[in-house]
């Protein structure tokens, strides 16, 4: 998994509230095991009309955010059913953090295994930096997650908690896998002990 520090960029404003993971992505899309593929499909029903022509006034369709790396996003984000392809959508996409007042603890969790910074902040910040992402390409978000601060376009700090092991695994990039394989020599030393202890086995 990519490490995350900082990142810069383009903020795209999403005030809709109770945005489930369904309309992140339909289940139609469900059917691979692929985390790679998915970005096409980000908020499909929203994004695209029946023949899949683009909707111009969808906001991710509009010239100024299709590089957007962050997502400023209305009250309950992410609920509705648990399915890791939301995440799977989001990272695919380029969005490298979402912010919002909350959001559905499944989903919430599902971003820090991909990459994903999930930021809780109050209802004033978050509303300031939906209007910063109303800027468009001309409003650069800045956030850091070491010093866990995040930066307006004007220059206005806004400063966010997170879990420090969620903040440790996300600065290293470690997912399930990297976790697991920083026990790689203590893995390596119990099959060794347990083949000769159980050489039946």
């Amino acid at each position: 998994m990519e490490k995350f520090e900082k990142l810069s960029g383009v903020a795209a404003p999403m005030p809709l509230v109770n945005i489930d993971t369904d309309m992140i992505i339909p289940k139609v899309f469900l059917k691979t095991i692929k985390r790679s593929g998915l970005g096409v499909n980000l908020f499909d029903e929203m994004r695209y009309d029946r023949e899949g022509n683009e909707k111009p006034d969808f906001v991710l369709n509009k010239p100024q955010y299709r590089n957007a790396k962050i997502l400023v996003a209305g009250d309950n984000f992410g609920c509705g059913s648990s399915r890791e392809h939301a995440p799977w959508a989001i990272a695919d996409f380029g969005i490298k953090c979402v912010i919002s007042t909350s959001f559905a603890d499944i989903f919430y969790n599902n971003c820090f295994k991909n990459g994903i910074l999930p930021l809780v902040l109050p209802e004033d910040a978050v509303d300031t930096l939906m209007k910063d992402a109303e800027k468009g390409a001309n409003s650069i978000i800045e956030v850091d997650l070491e010093n866990q601060t995040i930066v307006s376009s004007d220059g206005e700090i806004f400063r966010f908690e997170v879990d420090p092991f969620k903040k440790h695994c996300l600065l290293n990039g470690l997912d399930d896998i990297g976790l697991t394989m920083e026990k790689e020599d203590h893995i390596a030393a119990y099959e060794s002990k347990a083949s000769l202890q159980f050489p039946w086995t």
